[in-house]
């Protein structure tokens, strides 16, 4: 049973985030040979203001 959690930027639409696990699911699938009702995928949404590169947060890039 693959579990893959992804942090994004929150701002995602429903859509798109319909469209995102569907391909994962199916990349997982076919690539580790997992039955699809076996794949869970926990997406945890992030603030730009709660996440830093370089020293730098993104809500100030």
């Amino acid at each position: 049973m693959p579990t893959i959690n992804v942090q994004m930027f929150e701002g995602r639409s429903l859509e798109q985030k319909r469209a995102f696990v569907k391909a994962i699911t199916e990349a997982t699938v076919a690539t580790l040979g997992a039955k699809p009702e076996s794949v869970d995928i926990i997406i945890q949404e992030v603030r730009r203001e709660d996440w830093a590169t370089g020293g730098k947060l993104w809500s100030e890039a």
